[in-house]
């Protein structure tokens, strides 16, 4: 079992609100607890919204809570008609899963039944579950914080080896068939978990402004890596679908379509590695000076075989007539803004987690 930042982060809020609610002598630390595990988020910005949205939910399940106890008492029928207002109430302000669960909670922990004055009860159960709250933002904000631009670059770069590895079996009918269908399954995971991360690392906020400027110019160029990454990926699984059938086509086209897609290959592989670092930018076989594909001449050529033949079923060949323009279109404009990106930031590398 792999231990996550946030499944420690969980464990040492809970402990930290523990041993708060001890020391301050609340009556059930239990609840500090219990609102520690619903509090703790993926990033800080979502930790700040979280503690914001949680304590205004948690008034709003005390209020109703306490109406309720003076006006009819704290019969289960009771509890139960409040904990409905109040998911009502949080649902209609649009509040997140966690932060309704929570709230039905303080109601259930409010509304018990005690031989103590209500409102000491109510104000010290209260108070508990604002302490866990207030636990878990401080060990989100300062117990390992995300690097999320890290996190994404890496997986942005195994993603893409792991495509453009494939295209280049794919395209030489050398891949398992199997092993494809197996990888293509998981790549489509991992493209998934780049949105998510993107938008976490799209949501930290930084507090300078030279440091915004240069945030703002690495989230469209991120935006970008993954658009083109998904691009090279549809290429992918065009080749997968029409592996038996390229076969068929005539074998000098074969041979062109496969060096420029290797050209295209080459040049997208070339912008991750100067993203890395691992490319001189003086150097005179640059970036700039790489070989460009001739994907429009490849697309030429198809519609030729087309017209050439009066076998409709090489018509199927046209979505990847299409899947190709496109990566060769998404490819282009990353060039473009990786070369404005170096123009404002020579010399400033993305790391990976690669050891």
């Amino acid at each position: 079992m792999k231990l996550g930042a946030r499944m420690m982060k969980t464990g040492l809020a809970v402990a930290v609100a523990l041993y708060a609610a001890d020391l301050l002598g609340f009556i059930n630390p239990l609840l500090a607890a219990i609102a520690a595990v619903f509090s703790i988020q993926p990033s800080i910005y979502r930790s700040y919204q979280s503690i914001v949205e949680q304590i205004q939910a948690n008034i709003i399940g005390a209020v109703i809570a306490i109406i309720a106890v003076f006006t009819l008492g704290n019969d289960p029928f009771i509890v139960a008609f409040a904990i409905i207002i109040v998911i009502g109430v949080t649902m209609n302000l649009k509040m997140n899963e966690n932060t309704i669960s929570l709230a039905a909670v303080a109601v259930i922990a409010l509304m018990d039944s005690t031989d103590q004055t209500f409102i000491y009860f109510a104000a010290s159960r209260f108070s508990s579950m604002i302490l866990g709250i207030l636990a878990a933002f401080l060990v989100n904000f300062l117990f390992m914080p995300p690097k999320y631009e890290t996190r994404l670059f890496t997986k942005i770069d195994s993603a893409t080896n792991d495509i453009l590895q494939w295209l280049r079996v794919t395209t030489r009918q050398l891949s398992d068939e199997p092993a494809l269908k197996y990888e293509i399954t998981r790549i489509q995971d991992n493209i998934r978990w780049l949105d998510h991360t993107y938008l976490l690392y799209s949501e930290e906020r930084t507090y300078f402004k030279g440091s915004r400027f240069s945030k703002g110019r690495r989230l469209v160029l991120f935006r970008q890596l993954i658009t083109t990454t998904k691009k090279s990926f549809d290429v992918l699984k065009a080749f997968n679908r029409l592996e038996h059938k390229i076969e068929h086509i005539p074998d000098e086209f074969q041979d062109a379509l496969i060096g420029e897609l290797d050209k295209l290959i080459n040049a997208h592989e070339k912008i991750v590695l100067s993203l890395k670092g691992r490319i001189k930018q003086t150097h005179k076989q640059s970036l700039r000076q790489v070989e460009e594909p001739n994907i429009p001449m490849v697309v030429e050529r198809l519609m030729k075989v087309y017209e050439e033949s009066n076998n409709s079923d090489k018509l199927v060949f046209l979505p990847l007539a299409s899947q190709l323009m496109e990566y060769y279109h998404q490819l282009e404009k990353l060039k473009r803004l990786l070369k404005s990106y170096q123009k404002y930031h020579p010399n400033t590398y993305i790391q990976t987690n690669e050891k």
